[in-house]
This record gives C-alpha cells, structure tokens and sequence, in this order.
C-alpha cells in the first residue's frame, strides 16, 4: 500500500484515519469498527463492501 495514499484516506463513516493490515490486506478503522478490502492494490472505501471487524480486532494492537 502506498505511504501517500494511506497517508489521505480516511474512513467515510467516521472520518477518522485507517490502517493497512498487510495479512488481511484490508484498510481498518476502529472507531466505526469496519475493514475495508484492497482489491488489485485499489481501496474499495465503500461501506457497503466493508466488513465488520469482530470484538477482539476492535482491541487488538491498540
């Protein structure tokens, strides 16, 4: 994921700044609970193609 580009995205829900998890390769926002998917090095920022983190991703690295 581009440092640049990762740098201006945020979260269209919340507003609040998103992290690239490389494993999932998903951009997460904790604060409105969602991960968005990288498909084809391309962020689909669309709430509708998000996934709900679970409870413990919601903690986790915090």
């Amino acid at each position: 994921m581009d440092k640049k580009l990762l740098d201006i995205l945020v979260c269209p829900v919340s507003k609040a700044p998103v992290e690239y998890k490389e494993d999932t390769n998903e951009l997460v926002c904790r604060p409105s609970g969602l991960a968005y998917p990288v498909r084809d090095d391309i962020p689909v920022m669309l709430e509708s193609e998000a996934r709900t983190l679970t409870a413990e991703e919601r903690l986790k690295d915090k």
